[in-house]
């Protein structure tokens, strides 16, 4: 997305020398030279899973609405996005103005992720209302489904919130024990890959990320689940967000072994 996304100074140029070696394009990745780059402070515990505080008034805090936001908005086949982003007003603006710009076959992916006490009731509503597909995590769940007034055990508040948003699936995260992936359809269950965790920090982003390369590729769901839990294993077996993602592993989703006959 255009949009002000680091600041001028020494983090956003390493972001930028970062996304370079991950070889992706960052010709969208704008640079304010007013508010400093987002930063946060990380803890993990004995089992890897992190604790964050996230430090506020950065350069995502106040990314603009752009006529060239618009056009790529038109051009866009998948966008993910979710509410942590959308703690000031005008991010969130921009945010919801850009999904909505997006084409009726976009993607649009909203990946839940309460951190802090930035999320609000009003957020999550407004933000499914623009989605196609919800991905959310075991411990995100209540607290969602509190915030919405949907009761009901684990299944029946998925099912709930699938048919009130009209989504096309629900992909629910489950740590070590996999995920659940639950449409209109049936529901779909794998059971994750067991690994030495170093830390889960970037697990849930790598499982957003398979998930979405198996729907563009249009693959079925056994499928995208089993790509989208093998990458999020991977993650959490190395330390760091974005490591080397081995040729294996990449194959899943971007060529995908097709069947015979």
């Amino acid at each position: 997305m255009r949009g002000q996304l680091c600041g001028n100074d020494p983090a956003g140029r390493e972001i930028g020398t970062r996304l370079d070696a991950l070889k992706l394009d960052r010709r969208g990745l704008a640079v304010d030279g007013l508010h400093p780059t987002g930063t946060v402070d990380v803890q993990l515990d004995a089992e890897g899973k992190p604790c964050y505080i996230i430090h506020e008034r950065v350069a995502w805090d106040f990314i603009p609405w752009s006529e060239d936001l618009r056009v790529l908005a038109s051009q866009t086949t998948a966008v993910c996005y979710g509410s942590l982003a959308q703690r000031s007003k005008a991010s969130r603006e921009t945010i919801c103005a850009f999904i909505a710009a997006t084409p009726p076959a976009c993607l649009r992916v909203f990946d839940v992720n309460l951190r802090q006490a930035y999320f609000s009731r009003e957020i999550l509503h407004d933000t499914l209302s623009l989605s196609t597909i919800l991905k959310i995590s075991d411990e995100e769940l209540p607290v969602v489904a509190r915030l919405l007034a949907v009761s009901g055990k684990e299944e029946q508040i998925i099912k709930t919130i699938l048919s009130r948003y009209r989504l096309r699936l629900v992909a629910l995260t489950r740590g070590a024990q996999g995920s659940r992936l639950t449409s209109p359809e049936g529901v779909l269950t794998h059971p994750g890959f067991q690994v030495k965790v170093a830390d889960t920090v970037g697990a849930g982003d790598a499982f957003t990320a398979g998930m979405v390369m198996g729907l563009l590729r249009g693959l079925d769901y056994e499928r995208i689940q089993e790509a989208a839990n093998r990458l999020a294993a991977h993650v959490c077996s190395q330390p760091g967000a974005t490591p080397a993602i081995p040729d294996s592993l990449v194959s899943l989703t971007i060529n995908p072994v097709m069947d015979s006959g």
